[in-house]
């Protein structure tokens, strides 16, 4: 074979990423946009039944500010009379609407990369593809870890990008209604609101959640590689009766640690790493995790590359790479079901 004709290992890999994109494209790109599409127009209805209520509040004179009965809906006057302390109030709410607005693609994705790599290595052992897989000039490692990077990068790219669209469209759309409300939205959202800081964070997030997650997708895929039937059975239920006998029988007193240790941090970790955000929950000894500033502040580019120092994260991490090479020697080893 000519040199300029021979694949590269690297070669490879893009091509296993290119035959993943395109046996799941649906959950990859297509449910995302459509979880997308979905928010943005129930977000719509939700503005067209405010406006209509508070304009028949208005015309019935119910509509009052500062005690001033106010006859018309006209957003400029409403916000006129407001304190710096209630345009930082209005900048955090605005901050956290527009967060708010980017929240479904990631939902979609948890489901989405769940259920990839639950099947990612049992799919083609049950329709026998994996004969055919096996005769091409790729690895097993090379074939695992396209699945890993496929469901730990690749899908929360797509998802990170569709989100960050749908923030923007969704303030776009309330920029039109205020306009068409005798307000700014230069002064009321682009400029006291931080979408760019927001969007940067979004993508600052990706690394930490596929370290994150790592454990849960070195998991599932190892019960993807080893199960001869229903891997998700085996998948689910052995942490969760894992726990129930740990709790049952109070084993984790002998090393004195808390039953909810075993739940958080064992079955947790093993099965809910693809929940966006569940590294929030981890954090919640903070005293102030529940405060609005705190929310999102959590979500700044700065926060999600300091959390990459959290010992927990890299600890799971570890565990997930022990995961996945023992689904990369199963996958050597159990050619079909």
């Amino acid at each position: 074979m000519n040199a300029a004709h021979t694949i590269t290992p690297l070669g490879k890999f893009k091509w296993l990423l290119k035959r993943e994109y395109w046996e799941n494209r649906g959950g990859f790109f297509w449910a995302p946009v459509i979880a997308s599409a979905i928010s943005l127009l129930l977000a719509v209805f939700a503005i067209v039944a405010g406006l209509f209520a508070v304009r028949r509040a208005a015309n019935n004179g119910e509509l009052h500010v500062n005690g001033v009965n106010v006859n018309g809906l006209n957003v400029e006057m409403l916000t006129a009379q407001m304190s710096p302390k209630d345009m930082v109030q209005w900048a955090n709410g605005m901050d956290f609407t527009l967060l708010i607005s980017s929240v479904w693609p990631f939902l979609v994705l948890g489901f989405v990369a769940f259920f990839y790599c639950l099947g990612a290595l049992y799919d083609d052992r049950r329709d026998r593809s994996v004969l055919f897989w096996k005769s091409m000039p790729v690895s097993d490692t090379q074939t695992v870890l396209s699945k890993v990077f496929s469901a730990l990068i690749v899908a929360p790219v797509f998802a990170a990008l569709i989100g960050i669209v749908t923030l923007f469209v969704f303030a776009a759309v309330i920029s039109l209604v205020l306009l068409a409300h005798g307000g700014s939205p230069m002064a009321l959202i682009w400029g006291p609101a931080s979408p760019l800081t927001i969007a940067a964070g979004i993508l600052c997030w990706i690394p930490v959640y596929a370290l994150w997650a790592l454990p849960t997708a070195g998991w599932l895929l190892m019960c993807s590689a080893w199960a001869k039937t229903k891997p998700f059975l085996w998948a689910v239920m052995v942490p969760l009766f894992a726990g129930v006998i740990v709790s049952s029988l109070q084993l984790t007193r002998i090393a004195a640690i808390d039953g909810n240790w075993f739940w958080a941090n064992i079955v947790g970790r093993l099965l809910l790493g693809f929940v966006p955000g569940i590294e929030m929950a981890y954090k919640a000894d903070s005293p102030d995790t529940e405060s609005l500033q705190s929310a999102l502040t959590g979500y700044t580019p700065a926060d999600q590359l300091a959390s990459l120092a959290d010992p927990q994260l890299w600890i799971g991490a570890v565990v997930g790479v022990v995961f996945i090479v023992a689904a990369i020697w199963l996958r050597k080893r159990r050619d079909e079901i």
